[in-house]
């Protein structure tokens, strides 16, 4: 499967670079090339390719934020924590997990169901690797409440 993508993401990247560089990036119309790296970063994600991932998710958040701190892409920042998290998450890291997951959830401007349906990773790996650790537990029970679910209700 990762060949697929990795063609996939190979063909998106050079229809990308044929296209002229966008004058207003705010325009929800154009495309911002930058969000590829952010699209990619979630394939890689989705697929296990960790070191990519988070390769991918540090240059989202690098390009996502203002020399002075300020984030310019809330939502994709937050998206690549939870990425972060993740890859953290299956290497056995789970202080790193929490923090970015956390860190994830904290941010400005939230899409809540987009970042519901990303934290949803990050609350499977926790409930597969350290469903005993209280932190976890904690993490998971914030999840639920910021979806507004029952307990028990995110898919295992």
């Amino acid at each position: 499967m990762t060949a697929n993508i990795e063609v996939a993401l190979d063909q998106g990247r050079r229809l990308l670079e044929g296209m002229p560089y966008p004058e207003n990036l705010d325009n929800h119309f154009v495309v911002d090339p930058a969000k590829f790296d952010f699209y990619a970063m979630g394939c890689y994600r989705l697929v296990g390719e960790d070191k990519l991932a988070r390769t991918l998710a540090e240059e989202v958040l690098r390009a996502g934020t203002d020399f002075d701190g300020t984030e310019r892409s809330p939502m994709r920042n937050a998206e690549a924590r939870v990425t972060l998290g993740v890859t953290a998450a299956r290497e056995g890291d789970l202080e790193q997990a929490l923090i970015m997951g956390e860190r994830a959830l904290e941010g400005d401007r939230q899409s809540v169901p987009s970042l519901i349906m990303t934290s949803r990773e990050l609350a499977a790996e926790m409930r597969r690797r350290y469903s005993s650790e209280p932190a976890a537990q904690d993490y998971l029970a914030r999840l639920h409440s910021l979806a507004g679910e029952k307990p028990g209700f995110m898919p295992r």
